[in-house]
């Protein structure tokens, strides 16, 4: 898979400041020797005449040394840009010190492979679907890294199946990108997304984040189910922490190729993530909000589309031996039909 940069800092080792303070007192002494033509300080001399001339320098020599070798020090700090970062937290983020790779779609004929499978699974969802195949064709004609999905609101009625976790995870295994579901009703803020900062009880980095921590992938699928009934949290000076707003950055492509982490407080390039968020409703949700995600209304399934799906689900049970009883409904009267393994009816 093709790899991109997707933390805007650098991964540098810095010398303490005690190895700049020997390299400048070994700097010093090299000058000095060669001023003289002798005595400790010429090229050939070791770690001792160093030392010596730490003892020979005046107080006010070493503390200008010590304070040029701090200088230096934090200069070369600053420019990694995770300065500010602990030991620990910065382990944590040197597994994207190579970058993070990149899921893609190999050929338009794989396009097409997945938009019919996905076809075949829920027939009703044919709107959304339609909208994946075209991106992922369009991924592949236009030469992209990797597969490039602009974000999705699915609007319909509940019980359709737009979060449907095993659908968002066929398509991720599909694609072969990572899945991540979250389900608005039980974050009435934007922390479990996006992170908070140190400070707050429940700080951390998010669970976008956290996904591509975890896999190494830049594009990962992030599913948020309905994501009009997300509430808000207040702080204690009175500002208010909302999901759908905490959204915006991360759902505008120019936005989100810098985006700085509330938690890290470092950028990252989150431009490929593909978001795909569902609501019951457009009512509650900012113009904002909908002009970044232009809702995708869907109708719900035909009752044909409904006995199809639970056939296809009976016979994919992990039965042992006999035939798979289907309940299907004709009418106002329902029976029970066996399939037998080739789903042929069998008394």
């Amino acid at each position: 898979m093709p790899r991109i940069p997707i933390v805007a800092a650098r991964f540098a080792e810095v010398p303490s400041v005690t190895d700049i303070e020997r390299r400048l007192y070994a700097h010093l002494a090299q000058l000095r020797g060669q001023r003289t033509g002798s005595g400790p300080g010429t090229p050939s001399d070791g770690d001792e005449d160093i030392h010596v001339w730490q003892l020979c320098l005046p107080r006010s020599g070493k503390l200008r040394i010590h304070r040029r070798a701090r200088a230096v020090h934090d200069r070369a700090e600053a420019a990694t840009g995770l300065a500010h970062l602990s030991a620990a937290t910065r382990a944590r983020l040197s597994v994207l010190r190579a970058g993070a790779d990149l899921v893609a779609i190999p050929t338009e004929h794989r396009a097409d492979e997945i938009a019919a499978a996905l076809h075949a699974d829920m027939p009703w969802m044919a709107p959304a679907t339609e909208t994946v195949w075209h991106a992922m064709r369009r991924s592949v004609r236009e030469g992209d890294p990797g597969l490039r999905l602009s974000p999705l609101l699915l609007v319909g009625p509940p019980g359709i199946g737009k979060r449907s976790e095993g659908r968002a995870r066929a398509l991720g295994l599909l694609v072969g990108a990572p899945t991540t579901i979250v389900d608005a009703t039980s974050e009435p803020a934007g922390f479990a997304i996006v992170g908070s900062q140190v400070g707050w009880a429940s700080a951390g980095p998010g669970r976008v984040l956290e996904t591509i921590l975890a896999h190494r992938v830049a594009n990962p699928l992030i599913v948020v189910d309905e994501i009009e009934k997300a509430g808000s949290v207040r702080s204690k000076s009175g500002t208010a922490h909302d999901l759908a707003q905490a959204l915006l950055p991360l759902l505008d492509r120019s936005t989100a190729a810098a985006w700085s982490c509330p938690y890290f407080r470092v950028g990252f390039d989150m431009s490929w993530v593909g978001w795909v968020l569902t609501a019951n409703t457009t009512e509650g949700l900012s113009a904002p909000f909908l002009s970044r995600c232009p809702p995708l209304h869907l109708s719900g399934p035909t009752r044909q589309h409904l006995q199809d799906f639970a056939v296809r689900q009976a016979c994919g049970l992990p039965l042992s031996g006999g035939p798979v009883s289907v309940l299907v409904h004709d009418g106002s009267r329902c029976h029970c039909r066996c399939l037998g393994r080739g789903g042929s009816a069998v008394a």
